[in-house]
């Protein structure tokens, strides 16, 4: 045997003990690893929940994932607000911090440590940056005038930081979404989670209500409320149930399906949609019932506000669609109540509208009183004064008053300005793939704006999920309107092929 053979030999004995201890070494490591889920689990399942032996790696698994880029903190951000809003954890530090505050406060850090490892060379900012600014001024300082004659208490506190981050996030979006693969896969989750949530409220409206009720109260695990959580028309079982999903109120899951149906409605016609066109009818369609079923009259009408210009100006192949979506909904048994609880509401004739109506003369005596800066985010200085009322425009001017006000108005004006004028832009070019997402964007805000005047819910710090949504989607607008512009279409003016939407969300969570 020669010295260069025996040397080879020696090598391959040493690489097989080597790799023998290794194994053992990896083996021991697994079964240390399998021990611990184990006696975690089962710690879990006797101390706490069963549900929590699955939800806890689910958890674990998304933290590491949102840790990696801004992108998969949006996606969780979305997938929070739409599918879990009010979901909480359940172990508290002072206060039970929400699902959706992990989310929100993963993908800031996220984002603002990529800014400082210098992933991103400049900073990109919208041409509204300063009106958005602004606006987070005033609150701000209404919120400190209105510590003069309120006690600051820490869900007033939370609550308020809440509504800071959501308005915050615009400049994430703006900034992160730079790509056509970010924005395409970031609609995609957009679009399914608002399918997710429309289909588990169709299902829970048509299962018994005993089962729905049931399966509801499975989420007090993560401090959603108890006991009978069902709604029906004037809250009285013996009149419509009202579908509610997972956001506990009708009028809150109406107003989300605007934002959804609205965004994904461009889908059904786009030359190269993100999902199968069969899968974009279904989804839309799956939307709009969910949406009809809440019986919510604002939101139903901040629909069609939201699809019409789209309709008209651009997508004419929706029209056959929603006369046929509107055919199908005078079918439902349930649509002869639907269309007199309408009526009534038109007439001012019903409790509902009654009561929105007092609402609306408390609110303006409140705002003549206080009519610059409001009474803050807290509770009025007058005992014959009260803070809600079901509009945004009146709920702001009592906050933040007419400055404020102003100030919001302003804000949704430039907006709108700005992406009209991308949209003109695009018109004379030729279409681009991110054309239909900016189309739904715009059109889900429009209806948002007009269903505004009769909800509260999307700028009630109570619901910071509205908030969040609104303000993503008004960055990821602009976002689109950057792309556009930049971008060539990829496929002509007619059916290409659509895109497979899982390969697309993990593209756009890898770019950097």
């Amino acid at each position: 045997m020669t010295e260069s053979s025996f040397d080879r030999a020696a090598l391959k004995r040493s690489l097989q003990r080597s790799f023998v201890v290794g194994n053992w070494r990896v083996a021991l490591f697994l079964a240390l690893a399998l021990l611990g889920v184990a006696l975690v689990g089962g710690a879990l399942v006797s101390l706490v929940h069963p549900a929590m032996a699955v939800a806890l790696p689910l958890a674990l698994g998304a933290a590491l994932l949102m840790l990696r880029t801004p992108q998969w903190g949006l996606y969780a951000t979305v997938a929070v607000a739409v599918l879990l809003p009010f979901a909480a954890l359940p172990v508290s530090i002072g206060f039970k911090p929400t699902f959706l505050d992990v989310a929100l406060g993963a993908t800031f850090f996220v984002w603002f440590m990529s800014l400082l490892a210098g992933r991103v060379r400049r900073l990109r900012v919208a041409g509204i940056s300063p009106l958005v600014i602004t606006f987070m001024v005033i609150a701000f300082a209404a919120f400190i005038a209105g510590l003069d004659h309120g006690t600051l208490d820490k869900q007033t506190l939370r609550r308020f930081a809440e509504l800071l981050l959501a308005l915050a996030l615009f400049f994430v979006v703006v900034d992160h979404v730079r790509t056509p693969r970010q924005l395409e896969g970031l609609a995609a989750v957009i679009i399914l989670c608002g399918f997710l949530s429309a289909l588990i409220g169709v299902l829970l409206y048509f299962l018994p209500h005993d089962f729905s009720n049931g399966l509801l109260n499975r989420l007090t695990l993560f401090d959603y409320p108890s006991g009978f959580v069902l709604r029906f028309i004037l809250d009285d079982p013996t009149n419509n149930q009202r579908a509610i999903s997972t956001s506990v109120d009708p009028n809150v899951f109406g107003g989300m399906m605007i934002l959804m149906t609205a965004f994904a409605a461009p889908q059904i016609a786009a030359p190269r949609p993100l999902f199968p066109r069969w899968l974009g009818v279904g989804m839309v369609g799956t939307m709009v019932l969910a949406l009809a079923l809440t019986f919510s009259r604002g939101s139903m009408l901040g629909l069609l506000v939201a699809l019409t210009p789209l309709m008209l100006l651009r997508y004419r192949r929706l029209i056959p669609w929603v006369l046929l979506g509107g055919l199908a909904l005078l079918a439902l048994p349930q649509a002869q109540d639907y269309i007199a609880h309408f009526i009534a509401g038109l007439r001012g004739e019903d409790l509902a509208t009654q009561m929105r109506f007092g609402e609306y003369k408390d609110a303006l005596r409140l705002i003549q009183r206080y009519p610059y800066l409001g009474v803050g985010f807290s509770s009025p200085p007058d005992i014959d004064l009260y803070l809600g009322v079901s509009s945004v425009y009146l709920l702001i001017a009592e906050q933040m008053g007419l400055i404020g006000l102003a100030a919001y108005l302003l804000l949704n004006l430039a907006f709108f300005a700005s992406a009209g004028r991308a949209i003109r832009r695009l018109g004379r070019q030729q279409p681009s793939r991110a054309e239909p997402l900016l189309l739904g964007l715009v059109s889900a805000l429009l209806g948002t704006v007009f269903a505004g005047i009769f909800d509260h819910h999307f700028f009630d710090t109570a619901f910071p999920h509205f908030a969040t949504l609104y303000w993503l989607m008004m960055g990821l607008a602009l976002a689109a309107a950057h792309i556009a512009t930049e971008t060539q279409a990829e496929e002509s003016e007619t059916d290409a092929p659509s895109i497979n939407p899982l390969p697309l969300i993990l593209d756009g969570a890898a770019v950097r």
